[in-house]
């Protein structure tokens, strides 16, 4: 089919008219609220930390950004309440581990594919795990615990907050690569998890560092390593399990997304504001208390870290032959 030269020059002339009128919507986004499905349970770290990037954008962008806490079904049930929605800038989500892992642990029942459902718009930090130890525990380091494991193999119990969470694959993947063998025993939550750690019921954990750290600074558990390649500034004087087992790494992120095709101008919109709010001093503070370590970038940064993660954590499901509860 052949194109007039009229209509031709008609549509070159309309696409500066298109642009024109796509920038100025997204000036002048948003005009009304803005949803942000939190897909965990209220009061934690990932409510805290949607309840403080939506007020930096309530406050940048001049309409509320109102947190709505969707838990459930490991996410599953906050995710699909936002694949559904309009895809026009007015629901967003928190984007967190689960949305990487689920794709392995729920592959034949999940409705939806997170990496072509969901657009990200911005990643915002990482949450490290902690090796920790009840004080009785006779190793006081990561190279001692690896040796301690191999010389009793099936002895060593480690918890976690549930089959599938990062607790229980930090502990799966330093299995994997120090070739040691301990028992998990899974908990629903951080809290039974730590209340036995620290009861002594449990010899082992490798909890997120918020769930943990105070128990650490008050000397009710020993810190052995932490689980990101680089140091925590919170806890300095504490090594990296890299240093003594290269390659690795195991830590939560954090972030905002939307239902996919919502208009990259908003997309983009969005995530110069979350970027400018990481660069802020007292937002800084703020996430630091939290114990994340910023991760800033743009929307397609956040999509390939997904994806890694995506990819990382299928070959240790597999590997370990985990099975969702």
């Amino acid at each position: 089919m052949k194109v007039s030269r009229r209509r031709f020059l008609q549509g070159i002339a309309a696409a500066p008219v298109l642009a024109a009128s796509r920038f100025a919507w997204a000036q002048a986004y948003p005009s009304r609220p803005v949803r942000v499905i939190v897909p965990f349970t209220p009061a934690g770290t990932t409510d805290i930390l949607a309840r403080l990037i939506g007020q930096r954008l309530s406050d940048r962008l001049g309409q509320p950004f109102v947190i709505e806490n969707r838990p459930g079904a490991t996410t599953m049930i906050g995710t699909e309440a936002v694949v559904r929605s309009p895809a026009d800038g007015y629901t967003l989500m928190l984007v967190g581990p689960p949305s990487a892992t689920n794709t392995t642990l729920y592959e034949n029942r999940l409705s939806y594919n997170f990496l072509r459902d969901i657009a990200p718009i911005a990643a915002i930090f990482r949450v490290p795990n902690v090796v920790v130890v009840h004080p009785s525990f006779p190793a006081t380091s990561i190279p001692e615990l690896i040796t301690y494991a191999k010389a009793n193999p099936g002895k060593i119990n480690h918890e976690s907050a549930g089959t599938g969470t990062s607790s229980h694959l930090a502990g799966e993947l330093f299995k994997f690569m120090t070739g040691t063998n301990m028992v998990h025993v899974p908990y629903r939550g951080n809290a039974p998890a730590l209340t036995d750690l620290l009861a002594g019921q449990v010899q082992l954990g490798f909890d997120t560092m918020p769930a943990s750290i105070e128990y650490i600074k008050a000397g009710r558990l020993r810190a052995l390593g932490i689980s990101t390649l680089a140091r925590s500034q919170r806890l300095p004087d504490l090594p990296t399990v890299n240093q003594f087992v290269p390659g690795y790494e195991s830590s939560g992120f954090f972030g905002f997304g939307a239902p996919a095709h919502t208009p990259a101008e908003i997309v983009d919109k969005l995530n110069g504001e979350i970027n400018t709010g990481l660069a802020d001093l007292k937002l800084k503070a703020q996430l630091a208390d939290l114990g994340g370590v910023l991760i800033p970038g743009s929307p397609a940064d956040f999509r390939a870290l997904i994806a890694a993660e995506t990819e990382k954590w299928a070959k240790v499901i597999r590997a370990a032959n985990i099975k969702a509860e």
